[in-house]
């Protein structure tokens, strides 16, 4: 079910189209991504299934590997110095950068639901992506709405939402992604924010005996010793339904308590809580 953008005011506070980008501009940036990097970093592994990979292009030490985010007043990496059209173009923006990376998500891979900046100071910060390679299977999944991030655009997404991204069938999807604190200037830059018919899917509501089929079909697989296909045929709920926050970690931990795995339930709890940013 599209979302109309007359009535998705909500929805509009965790994510919005921008402007457009310039297509040589966009060219050229993609040119490089493909081109430049040499060294891709897989972090943040309880957060994904495998399939993410990052690295910096702005950061707080100049090496590109260092991708686990942080607040500091940025320097440019060695990578981003091999990239002079998109060191240009980051400059041309005027914005007040804290972090900038590439991002790569591989065929059949998912981000899986989280928040994100919980770990970091209360201040206020927006995340601009810019899709420089995508296809129609990858998406991010926030508010319980399927939103594809068509290139050619900026978008802006508030992580401090609880979202998701999932990339189905492929190719790759690559992004630029920007983490700027708030200012006068990304203020101005989000003044043409909307997020058209068009950009966004609703996600279906799960029914209790849809979820309770599901978790059946989990533990059968659990008992027969496939847990971590399990748990990723539960996490995966996440992009097919629009559920309560956290529900596809609570379905993991009622699978182990209904297998009398106590420590496995209790550690999934614990993941819900660093994943959710609900322990801080």
């Amino acid at each position: 079910m599209p979302v109309a953008e007359t009535t998705n005011a909500g929805l509009l506070q965790q994510v919005a189209r921008l402007h457009q980008l310039d297509p040589g501009v966009l060219e050229r940036l993609r040119h490089e991504a493909l081109t430049a990097p040499s060294e891709w970093v897989a972090e943040y592994g309880q957060f994904q299934s495998g399939g993410w990979w990052t690295v910096s292009l702005l950061n707080d030490t100049g090496v590109p590997t260092d991708v686990t985010i942080k607040d500091c007043d940025p320097v440019e990496t060695t990578l981003l110095k091999r990239m002079p059209a998109t060191q240009k173009f980051l400059s041309s923006l005027g914005l007040r950068y804290m972090w900038v990376r590439l991002a790569r998500l591989g065929p059949n891979s998912f981000l899986w639901e989280h928040r994100d900046y919980d770990e970091l100071a209360d201040s206020e910060r927006h995340r601009l992506h810019v899709p420089l390679v995508t296809n129609s299977s990858a998406a991010l999944v926030t508010g319980g709405t399927r939103v594809h991030m068509r290139a050619g655009h900026f978008w802006r997404l508030t992580p401090t939402h609880v979202h998701g991204a999932c990339n189905l069938l492929g190719p790759d999807r690559l992004h630029l992604i920007l983490d700027c604190y708030a200012d006068d200037n990304l203020s101005r830059f989000r003044e043409s924010e909307q997020l058209a018919y068009s950009d966004a899917v609703r996600l279906p509501a799960a029914a209790t005996p849809q979820l309770d089929d599901h978790l059946v079909t989990a533990r059968g697989l659990a008992s027969l010793g496939y847990e971590r296909a399990a748990e990723k045929y539960l996490l995966r709920l996440f992009y097919t339904y629009t559920l309560p926050e956290g529900c596809v970690y609570d379905l993991i931990a009622n699978m182990y308590d209904s297998l009398d795995r106590s420590d496995e339930a209790a550690t999934w709890r614990a993941n819900k809580n660093v994943l959710l940013g609900l322990s801080r």
